[in-house]
């Protein structure tokens, strides 16, 4: 080979490299999770005010870099979480709080939101699908009666199917009572006038063409169609959980996520549920200024009902099968504004994970004396998205169809190795 042709492979080599590397791991590692609950702090939760605490700082004037509560134990020796975090600091022996997740979308919330949705930044050609899309496309839901994906929240492009067509979109709901809009029967319309209605559609529905958005479109009513009814609505009622159980879950966000926990009983494959309680600070997890002022509020929140959803699962004997995750579009700096609260930090920020049949450390990765470089064992969003791929048994590098071209699930991710031996 002579060197300009030399040159020209290892240019290729080198920009096609992580997608190469990644098809030809030997031994990729398989979990045995059955189900995903993503739950998704909207606004970037400071990870040094949470579970990768550092020295005590303070927002006042002048102001001190740091954290800005103090630490605590928990149950893994070293690894400590900040002081409102006190129920999820027993349990840190069934999680792991990756402390060394970075990406390079930027530090504008909507570009970030969907780099961590999709493991890859927007593409004016490709809408690439959300994690929860390609779960849904990979393993269905386990019962056949239910949606495989389901969003508690409201959706976005950056939570859809992009090119994998809205079969795989989520159905979602935002009042967790009611359940999903337009799912409950008027009470006129029986089973015997929805037949009636199912026969009037099949003539038109087998004439539109295989492959056509319009297909895809109908696909997606015949499902809805298929889950309105009382079998499936059943998962909204809580009165039939135990007081005691409710109380423990107490706020709106303990609500959704005592659905999640209900929709995974059932057979859902994979549900996202948002933590937006802005009204508490203002700001919610965006801390700005006046906002830091009231975080403990929503940090006690999250700690509350991630501790009790964690024992909800075990004590049912469903955490093995549930990878719980907790996930934000980036971080915060050590430094405070002007106003005592936190700007946007994309190079170093947590993420957690729990049960999902993972061998847990409590923590993973080190950064720096103030949380703002990564230190050691780095995870790349796309490595994230490939950890949770494989604990749910989905082969990270396995190739997706975007129309004719092949597209690894992952930009090259690798799942942390860790975490699986």
């Amino acid at each position: 080979m002579n060197r300009r042709s030399f040159l020209k492979t290892s240019a290729f080599a080198s920009l096609a490299g992580p997608a190469l590397a990644n098809t030809t791991v030997a031994s990729m590692p398989k979990g045995k999770a059955e189900h995903c609950i993503f739950i998704w702090l909207g606004g970037g939760m400071s990870q040094i005010d949470t579970f990768d605490p550092k020295r005590r700082g303070s927002g006042k004037k002048p102001s001190v870099a740091g954290s800005d509560y103090d630490s605590i134990p928990t149950a893994v020796p070293g690894v400590n979480v900040t002081e409102h975090l006190p129920h999820s600091a027993k349990l840190m022996d069934r999680m792991t709080a990756v402390r060394t997740v970075f990406h390079g979308s930027g530090q504008e919330h909507a570009i970030a939101t969907n780099f961590v949705h999709t493991g890859r930044p927007i593409s004016g050609s490709t809408i690439y699908p959300s994690i929860g899309s390609i779960v849904a496309q990979q393993r269905g839901a386990v019962n056949p009666k239910v949606p495989a994906y389901m969003l508690i929240g409201f959706p976005s492009v950056s939570r859809g199917p992009g090119f994998l067509g809205s079969k795989y979109g989520n159905i979602y709901l935002t009042d967790v009572k009611a359940g999903p809009a337009g799912f409950t029967r008027p009470e006129y319309l029986d089973s015997k006038r929805m037949d009636v209605r199912k026969g009037l559609l099949e003539p038109i529905i087998a004439s539109v063409p295989k492959d056509s958005t319009i297909s895809d479109y109908e696909s997606a009513q015949v499902e809805a169609l298929r889950l309105a009814g009382p079998e499936f609505m059943k998962n909204f009622d809580l009165s039939k959980e135990p007081a005691e159980l409710r109380n423990a879950y107490g706020s709106e966000f303990g609500e959704r996520c005592l659905v999640a926990r209900r929709l995974v009983q059932d057979g859902v494959r994979f549900i996202e549920v948002s933590h937006n309680p802005g009204w508490v600070n203002g700001t919610g997890w965006d801390t700005h200024n006046a906002g830091q002022l009231q975080q403990h509020v929503l940090i006690r929140d999250l700690d509350q009902v991630l501790a009790t959803l964690i024992k909800d699962l075990e004590q049912k004997k469903l955490l093995d099968k549930t990878l719980v995750v907790v996930a934000t579009e980036f971080g915060r700096p050590p430094e405070f504004d002007g106003g005592g609260g936190r700007g946007h930090q994309a190079a170093a920020f947590t993420m957690v994970l729990a049960g999902g049949g993972l061998n847990h450390k409590g923590a993973y990765g080190a950064t720096d004396d103030l949380s703002r470089k990564i230190a050691e064992n780095p995870v790349s969003t796309p490595d994230f998205h490939a950890t949770i791929h494989a604990a749910m048994g989905i082969d990270p590098s396995h190739e997706i169809m975007d129309d004719t071209r092949p597209v690894p699930i992952t930009d090259g991710g690798k799942p942390i190795a860790a975490l699986f031996s």
